[in-house]
């Protein structure tokens, strides 16, 4: 129905975006690690969109890239993953970190989100292992799924976990990071991870 809306960010949360378009707003849901990547509000916003449509209703999911939104229409695909637990999976995860993780056949690293059990893990590597090469990542994904930036994120994560954190809570903090400092050690990313974690506890 709809391709993609520009228009004005009116506001935003982790969950959910309203963008005024021709003088009418639309209330998008969102991915976590999409509400981090957004402008302020007020400022313009393109955002790619589906249109999800059942018996009881109709929502509309906004994307930042097509890469995510080639990757949440794949996640639906599969069976027993509605659009909350495809969110889920695009909030814990980049789109690069789900290739690679589907590519190397990691379920370890799928069931660490919210709502991703190990049958569901299984079942997502088994199910898209062959179309998930066709997505192609934002500039930001594809630095996800370098070797240098997995294995990092990877030591980051193991470090964070040994200290007792959640993977979940580890990764998104990690990802947070490596979103605006890409560039940073190990022992860096950690830090600021740690205090990414702590501001949002």
């Amino acid at each position: 129905m709809f391709a993609f809306l520009r228009g004005e960010l009116v506001t935003a949360s982790r969950e959910e975006a309203v963008v005024e378009v021709s003088g009418i707003g639309y209330l998008l849901h969102i991915s976590s690690a999409a509400s981090r990547r957004l402008p302020p509000e007020g400022s313009q916003v393109r955002l790619f969109t589906h249109h999800y449509v059942r018996e009881d209703g109709q929502q509309l999911f906004g994307f930042l890239d097509e890469g995510e939104l080639q990757l949440f229409r794949l996640l639906l695909t599969i069976s027993g993953v509605g659009p909350k637990l495809a969110m889920a999976v695009l909030s814990g995860l980049s789109v690069g970190e789900v290739q690679e993780a589907i590519v190397a056949n990691r379920p370890e690293t799928l069931y660490g989100i919210t709502g991703v059990g190990k049958k569901t893990a299984a079942r997502i590597i088994l199910e898209l292992r062959d179309k998930i090469l066709k997505i192609q990542p934002a500039a930001s994904g594809k630095t996800a799924g370098e070797p240098h930036a997995i294995q990092l994120n990877e030591d980051a994560l193991s470090a964070l976990m040994t200290l007792g954190f959640p993977r979940q809570t580890a990764q998104k903090a990690v990802c947070a990071v490596l979103e605006s400092s890409p560039a940073l050690s190990v022992e860096e990313l950690v830090r600021a991870a740690l205090t990414a974690i702590h501001n949002n506890s």
